[in-house]
């Protein structure tokens, strides 16, 4: 679906009027950012593979309104962590709509997202966002990053074992991690109870929404999970052994 308003406004309003639909207000700055941002994505998109979503309409609905999603659950002053951040999803989202309320380190492997992230990031003037150029698995074991961090976000495909043992190092004891996922997630969740019992953590709640685009509904979950305890010094293990064998 294209937006049909012209201009720069048709595309803040429909997305102020979206967000609305989820009780979440977006002020002029917001919204500003919001516009500054979709534009540097689709430009940036033509010169690397950030999203296969480039219709303005899908964009306002499966990556903005998606993601602030997020911020009805996490509270100000917060130090926050999106490892696996790809184009800034939820990362630089919550960054804009926070306004400088929370700390958000962004971390991704590809460096050359990450040069799109810095672009982002000057240009909208999120002065509280870190940006950290490097592989999960192998940050969680630096001293600067483990067990640092209040939440730990993620919007992924990865099986909820697997991105569990890559996120809960970075977070300290009795943070959580705010995991994004589809609609079937109870069969990952049945399948998680050893990661549970070996990574110190626990499922607190699911946080269920949905949200149409044109006329197809989209169920999506959160999942809150809590860190008990510290995390055991050898995870998370390296890439290979975490995809090899999953500790489900």
């Amino acid at each position: 679906m294209k937006i049909d308003l012209n201009g720069v406004y048709g595309f803040t309003e429909l997305l102020q009027k979206e967000a609305e639909k989820q009780n979440i207000l977006l002020d002029e700055e917001m919204l500003e950012k919001f516009r500054i941002y979709k534009d540097l994505l689709l430009e940036w998109n033509q010169k690397i593979n950030l999203t296969a979503i480039v219709d303005e309409y899908e964009i306002i609905m499966k990556h903005f309104i998606d993601c602030l999603e997020l911020v009805k659950y996490i509270e100000q002053g917060k130090n926050v962590i999106d490892v696996g951040t790809g184009a800034g999803f939820p990362g630089i989202v919550l960054a804009i709509y926070f306004k400088g309320k929370i700390d958000i380190t962004l971390m991704d492997s590809l460096n050359k997202r990450i040069l799109f992230l810095m672009e982002v990031k000057e240009k909208l003037g999120l002065d509280h966002v870190t940006i950290i150029h490097g592989r999960a698995e192998e940050l969680a074991h630096k001293a600067e990053y483990r067990e640092k961090y209040d939440v730990a976000v993620a919007r992924a495909v990865a099986n909820l074992s697997v991105l569990l043992e890559y996120e809960i190092g970075y977070l300290k004891i009795g943070g959580h991690c705010l995991f994004m996922k589809g609609d079937n997630v109870q069969t990952e969740i049945e399948n998680c109870k050893n990661t549970f019992k070996v990574l110190n953590a626990s499922l607190e709640k699911c946080y269920s929404y949905c949200y149409k685009v044109s006329e197809e509904e989209y169920h999506r979950n959160i999942l809150d999970i809590k860190k008990k305890d510290k995390t055991p010094n050898h995870y998370p293990r390296n890439a290979g052994k975490i995809k090899k064998s999953a500790l489900n």
